[in-house]
């Protein structure tokens, strides 16, 4: 099969990348606009064991000509390209709107017009805003609550109506807080984890009692996979483990990783319109097979020596930010 990944110098399409390479013998194609959270040195390995079978191409989803010429011939899209981070969506949502909803539109227009036979539309959970008890089940209304998650619940009803309309196979995963190798060093984990070995400090927001389900990358990687082979055209499938952790509780794990203690935390005022908790109920992409491999304390230890060990990575990332 080939495979055209956007956004897949990224974060989770770089990891799903390397899980396509690994575990099968399809053609890969990544599409990315290379902004600030999408490196080619991410991908550098990669093009050189795979050289064959990997190819990649600079451009951005807004670019309808390019998109579709990078995109003829191929049997199959998983869509990642995306505006991901919520603290910049309150500084700047003008590029969400434009990215996540104008680009996904386009993603599914150049789908249509070239036969694609499978299009997957890579979502977070987050679009059904704070879930004070229990779980979001893929009927239940969407509740966004910053630009970010608007835009995104916004690019999930874009897609979905490329199949009602046109009949394009679309399906539409959202995940949880996923965390891991090549993450960017913005988000929590990430952020907390090199500013622990760099001596610094680590921020947390308010109380710190915000509770997130954290999903390891490789695990999300396999269940896009197996949406994308199994899932039902026209469906959404949540991604989650259903094990909410308190952000404070996340953050002392890391600061136990790093033999250290509570004063390297640096208490800040909450953002503007911060969800309480998350949590989905996953039993639908279970049904197709999947289940996730990693236990959170196993994941935070292997993310842990990741960064440890590739300071070449993230070093500059930091430096030019």
């Amino acid at each position: 099969m080939k495979v055209f990944v956007t956004g897949g110098a990224g974060f989770i399409g770089s990891n799903y990348v390397r899980h396509l390479l690994a575990g099968s013998d399809d053609q890969v194609t990544v599409y990315d606009a290379l902004t600030y959270a999408g490196n080619l040195s991410t991908l550098a390995d990669v093009a050189e064991a795979h050289a064959g079978r990997y190819r990649f191409v600079h451009a951005n989803i807004c670019d309808l000509p390019a998109l579709e010429q990078a995109m003829a011939g191929h049997d199959a899209v998983v869509h990642f390209a995306a505006e991901s981070h919520v603290d910049r969506s309150i500084a700047g949502p003008e590029d969400f709107a434009m990215t996540n909803c104008v680009g996904t539109n386009l993603v599914c227009h150049a789908a249509r017009r070239l036969g694609v036979g499978r299009v997957l539309h890579v979502s977070t959970d987050e679009v059904y805003g704070s879930v004070e008890q229990g779980s979001s089940a893929e009927d239940d209304p969407l509740r966004p609550r910053s630009p970010y998650s608007a835009s995104k619940a916004g690019s999930d009803l874009i897609a979905l109506s490329y199949f009602t309309t046109y009949g394009l196979p679309v399906t539409v995963t959202r995940s949880s807080n996923n965390f891991g190798p090549w993450q960017y060093p913005e988000k929590l984990i990430p952020l907390a984890t090199t500013n622990l070995l760099d001596g610094g400090q680590v921020p947390l927001y308010g109380d710190g009692l915000n509770q997130r389900d954290w999903l390891y990358v490789q695990d999300n990687c396999a269940a896009l996979d197996a949406v994308l082979r199994r899932g039902a055209p026209g469906e959404v499938y949540n991604v989650g483990v259903g094990s909410e952790v308190p952000n404070r509780d996340l953050v002392e794990r890391l600061l136990a990783l790093a033999g250290v203690g509570p004063e390297r935390i640096d208490w800040v005022d909450d953002r503007p319109g911060h969800d309480r908790r998350y949590s989905v109920d996953s039993s639908k992409v279970r049904a197709l097979g999947w289940a996730p491999t990693r236990q959170l304390d196993e994941a935070l230890e292997a993310t842990f020596a990741w960064y440890r060990d590739n300071r070449w990575w993230w070093e500059p990332l930091k430096k030019a930010a």
